[in-house]
């Protein structure tokens, strides 16, 4: 029987059908072990290098296995690049018969329930009314329903929850729509494929039960591959807790209302009841305070006017819940939202306990944050594992886990402790870039601690020499807001170059514009440390202003060091510096994106040499060439055939 990987390899045929298919070794044993994995049922975690093809290297044992496979990637952008992109050209050269799926959250899908209703949700002006009627047209033309398909209405239009359902206000079955419905003919797709794509949001979904009436997906599964596996925790810690949102209480205040106009024309109170919930709701608001907080409960639950406001939307949503316990009855539209109005009711009490029970069991931890006009209410566990291991062993079949930053230190530990792993097998396929003449690590001398308040500024005149070699073309990535705007006004007077910041631009049209500009620098945190794929010359050059630690101000980590200590563990080394070592390896891995590139890394943070855990950050980083002298920085850029006089590594450095 041929082995799977031969159709990678040199006689296979996809160096016949696909242009500038690159034989890689490496992706033909990783390959083998994942078909090895499916077939046996065991549990893999895969680090596969970036550059070595770890989707083709699943995609083509799980299509010649035969086996319902599910493959969650961890962002919609990605699932549509492997559904509509890489699924086809996998099937087409294997010359096989296939009937994938690609399946969505409810939000990625139109409601035409939801579009009935969406003029009587809320205050219409003339570009609601065009842009409702723009859906319109395209809903009697879709197959799919996907509001991708329909770019004339931004991502992030708010018309979108409008005329869209979520697991809260769906009628399920009772719907007249429910035959026409996208979401359930999506569903159906998905359970009658071989091969379906998903995220995590939605694998986690279907796990909990929290995508109610849908959940009948995974236990038809024999395999589940886990792409983008790093992310797996955190969206994990965000799921696996409870939510109350300014927007979810709205959207029950005019739901109702509107429901009220169809079904129950009678009773008025439900539109009284329904406008007090929604103002009770901004009140709340402000009495939560400034916008961009990120706070524990405990900080604010017993401030007067939290708990007066708190008191108050607690009260007005009791006399909705009331009378819609009186109009259930109506119509299965009202008998939701009398059973949405419960659920959060519920959720609401939990946090009006003068004692944060949650937080002192050490299941969860309370906390809140705050947008310009809105609010969000968490119930976050701090335990996850265990959750996540529950989970998972109600699937007792095969699961592949592969990122290429799995490893912190050289081990799996880290990874595999966060989701619960235990008897599984693991392996690392090297990318096949040779970082060694392709790129250069520069961690420059003699700055301030970043702790001193002069150190984004040292750190910016210790780029100039470096952004001036590279002539630009550079991500410069940062760890806070105010760190990266603080920078921005120095560079703006310093540099030549076309000045670039996140915020100023959608972030698909800034990275547009960057490709599209010599020369440019942009000026990034957080959403482009990772997910970004900028390849040739470019993107030259990436400069990193701190090891990227978790605030430990923020409410749910600091329940995990507090989790940690409580069990006698060290959370700095056991949690926070692996946590900041996969966020530093993806940082590090937008520079080489392809065998012909060629880059220049600058981290400043001192401490990379000045404490013993920088060690761990460098034996975590590919083995590139590493110097202290911005000379062989300016040098590198002049003679891409490398740099004589750095030739010491990253390990080496860490060894020494």
């Amino acid at each position: 029987m041929q082995r799977a990987s031969e159709y990678l390899g040199l006689t296979g045929p996809f160096t016949e059908q696909i242009p500038g298919y690159q034989v890689r070794q490496n992706q033909l044993v990783l390959c083998d072990a994942i078909d090895e994995a499916l077939e046996s049922g065991d549990v893999l975690a895969a680090e596969a290098g970036t550059g070595i093809g770890k989707t083709f290297a699943y995609l083509v044992p799980a299509l010649l296995s035969g086996k319902k496979i599910i493959i969650s990637t961890g962002t919609r952008h990605l699932q549509d690049q492997l559904f509509h992109t890489d699924l086809p050209r996998v099937i087409e050269a294997l010359s096989i018969q296939s009937a994938p799926a690609l399946l969505k959250g409810r939000s990625n899908y139109l409601c035409l329930h939801r579009l009935n209703m969406a003029p009587h949700l809320g205050f219409m002006n003339r570009e609601s009314r065009a842009g409702l009627a723009e859906i319109d047209e395209w809903s009697k033309l879709t197959q799919s329903g996907d509001i991708s398909e329909l770019n004339a209405i931004p991502e992030d239009s708010y018309l979108w929850p409008m005329v869209t359902s979520t697991a809260d206000n769906c009628l399920g079955g009772d719907c007249d729509k429910w035959e026409s419905c996208f979401i359930v003919n999506a569903r159906k797709n998905a359970q009658a494929a071989d091969v379906v794509v998903i995220n995590h949001h939605l694998l986690l979904a279907d796990m909990t039960l929290k995508n109610e009436g849908f959940a009948e997906l995974l236990p038809e599964a024999e395999a589940f591959i886990i792409d983008e596996a790093h992310q797996l925790y955190d969206v994990a810690a965000r799921f696996f807790g409870d939510v109350v949102s300014s927007r979810q209480v709205i959207s029950l205040a005019r739901d109702t209302i509107a429901e009220q106009v169809n079904d129950a024309s009678d009773m008025a109170e439900l539109r009284d009841y329904a406008e007090e919930l929604e103002k009770a709701a901004r009140d709340f608001r402000i009495a939560l305070g400034d916008s961009g907080l990120r706070e524990t409960w405990l900080k604010v639950n017993n401030k007067p006017a939290v708990k007066q406001q708190l008191e108050n939307l607690v009260s007005t949503l009791k006399d909705l819940n009331a009378a819609l316990l009186i109009a259930a009855d109506r119509s299965r539209g009202l008998e939701q939202c009398s059973e949405r109005a419960q659920t959060t009711l519920l959720r609401l009490k939990s946090f009006q306990q003068d004692k944060d029970a949650a937080e002192d069991d050490g299941q969860a931890v309370l906390w809140y944050e705050t947008y310009t006009k809105s609010f969000m209410l968490h119930a976050t566990p701090i335990d996850v594992a265990s959750i996540f291991q529950k989970h998972t062993d109600n699937f007792s079949n095969a699961w592949l886990f592969t990122s290429a930053t799995l490893q912190v230190n050289k081990q799996f530990d880290h990874f595999a402790h966060n989701i619960g792993l235990e008897n599984y097998k693991s392996g690392v396929w090297d990318s096949p870039f040779d970082y060694q003449k392709q790129s250069l690590l520069y961690l420059p001398d003699n700055l301030p601690q970043p702790s001193e308040p002069s150190y984004t500024k040292e750190l910016m005149q210790a780029a100039l020499p470096v952004l001036t070699a590279s002539e630009g073309r550079a991500f410069v990535l940062f760890t806070s807001y105010y760190a990266m705007h603080k920078a921005h006004d120095y560079l703006k007077q310093m540099l030549p170059y076309e000045l670039l910041m996140q915020g100023d631009l959608p972030k698909h049209q800034l990275l547009e514009k960057f490709r599209q500009t010599d020369n440019a620098v942009l000026l990034g945190t957080s959403s482009f440390w990772e997910g970004v794929d900028v390849r040739g010359e470019s993107l030259s050059c990436v400069i990193i202003d701190k090891l990227p630690f978790a605030s430990p101000g923020d409410p749910v980590m600091q329940a995990r060091i507090d989790a940690i200590k409580r069990n006698g563990g060290q959370p700095f080394m056991e949690f926070q510096v692996p946590q900041a070592v996969i966020t530093l390896k993806q940082g590090v891995g937008r520079l080489i994106r392809d065998v012909k590139d060629h880059g220049v890394v600058m981290i400043g943070d001192p401490r990379l040499k000045q404490k013993s855990y920088g060690r761990i950050f460098l034996n975590s980083l590919p083995t590139m060439p590493v110097t202290s002298d911005v000379s062989d920085v300016e040098k590198f850029f002049s003679d891409l055939s490398g740099v004589a006089s750095a030739n010491t590594t990253a390990s080496e450095l860490a060894a020494s």
